[in-house]
C-alpha cells in the first residue's frame, strides 16, 4: 500500500466545553488573540493568518475532564527564541495564568499551562538548530533512556537569560537517567 498524502499543515483545534466565557477568555488572553467571529455558543479564535488557530463551541450537555481518561494530551505553541517564550511566560503570568509543568524534553524547552476545562497546552523552543540534528538527540541513548525531560524553574530561565548566558547552555538538558510523567500529568 502507498502512503496517504499528508496535509500541509495543522488548521485549528475546537474545544467543547461547559464554560463557554471562561474559556473564550482564557484562549483569548493566553495566545493574545481575537475572535473573528463569535456569539453565544461558538467563538473563532486567531492571533495570526490563519482564519481561526481555536474554536471553543459551548456544549451544555459536555462533562467535565476525567483525569486520566484517554483523548487529547495537550495542544503545543513555538515560539522562535528563548526570550520570546520567557516573555510569554512572564506576560501570562501577569494575566494570572500559571504553568503547571515546565521541562526540558531535549528536542524542546517546554512550559505548559491548563485552560478553565483543563485541558493543556504546551508552549515551547525548539532547541536545536536542525531536524537532523533534534532528530540524532532523539535517536540518542540519552534520549532512551528518559523521552520525558529534566525540570526547570522559569524564573531561572529568566535569570539565566538576563545573566546573559548563551542560550545553547541554557537549551542543553541535564541528563538525570530514567523518569517518567510527573504525577496529575
Amino acid at each position: 500500500m502507498s502512503k496517504v498524502t499528508s496535509p500541509s499543515k495543522l488548521a485549528h483545534v475546537v474545544l467543547r466545553t461547559q464554560q463557554f466565557a471562561p474559556m473564550v477568555s482564557f484562549y483569548k488572553t493566553f495566545l493574545g488573540g481575537h475572535a473573528t467571529h463569535e456569539n453565544d455558543f461558538v467563538s473563532f479564535i486567531t492571533y495570526d493568518d490563519e482564519h481561526h488557530r481555536i474554536a471553543i463551541l459551548a456544549a451544555p450537555s459536555t462533562t467535565p475532564k476525567v483525569l486520566g481518561s484517554a483523548g487529547l494530551e495537550h495542544v503545543a505553541f513555538t515560539f522562535p527564541t528563548l526570550d520570546e517564550l520567557a516573555l510569554s511566560y512572564t506576560q501570562r503570568k501577569e494575566h494570572g495564568i500559571e504553568p503547571v509543568w515546565s521541562v526540558n524534553h531535549g528536542p524542546t524547552t517546554s512550559i505548559y499551562y491548563k485552560d478553565p476545562d483543563g485541558n493543556q497546552i504546551e508552549t515551547q523552543v525548539d532547541n536545536f538548530d536542525s531536524i537532523a540534528d533534534a532528530d540524532k538527540f532523539m535517536a540518542s541513548k540519552e534520549f532512551a533512556e528518559n523521552p520525558i525531560g529534566t525540570d526547570f524553574d522559569p524564573e531561572e530561565l529568566i535569570r539565566r537569560l538576563k545573566s546573559g548566558e548563551d542560550h545553547a547552555s541554557i537549551k542543553k538538558r541535564i541528563e538525570i537517567g530514567p523518569r517518567g510523567l510527573p504525577p496529575g500529568m
